[in-house]
C-alpha cells in the first residue's frame, strides 16, 4: 500500500471555492480503481488546514493516480488556491493494504 498525506494550507478568501474543487477531487480520487481510501482532514485550531489522507494499492496505482484528468487540475489550480506549498509524507507499506481496527477502543 501507497500512504500519502498531504497538508494544504488554503487561502482564507478562497475556501468556499477551494471546499467545492476539494469535494468534487475526493470523489474523482475515491472512484479510481486502484485507490483504497481518500479522505479530508480539517484542522480543528484552523479552518483553512486541510490534510488529505490517502491510500492506494501500490506504487502502479499511485502512478496512474498522479496520471488522472483530476490531478492535473489538481496541480493547474492549487497554486491559486493555497497559502503556502504543501508539505507531504509518502510511505510505501507493502504489507498493508488499508485501515485496520484500532485494538484499544470499541463501541459500548
Amino acid at each position: 500500500m501507497i500512504l500519502i498525506n498531504v497538508v494544504f494550507p488554503i487561502r482564507p478568501e478562497k475556501l468556499d471555492e477551494w471546499l467545492t474543487f476539494a469535494t468534487a477531487y475526493a470523489e474523482a480520487v475515491e472512484a479510481e480503481e486502484g485507490c483504497l481510501f481518500f479522505e479530508w482532514s480539517r484542522r480543528l485550531d484552523d479552518p483553512h488546514l486541510f490534510v488529505a489522507v490517502e491510500g492506494f494499492r501500490d506504487g502502479a496505482a499511485g502512478q496512474a493516480h498522479v496520471g488522472t484528468a483530476h490531478f492535473a487540475e489538481l496541480v493547474e489550480r492549487g497554486p491559486d488556491l493555497v497559502a503556502e506549498r504543501p508539505r507531504l509524507i509518502y510511505i510505501d507499506a507493502p504489507e498493508v493494504d488499508g485501515w485496520g481496527p484500532m485494538g484499544e477502543i470499541t463501541p459500548r
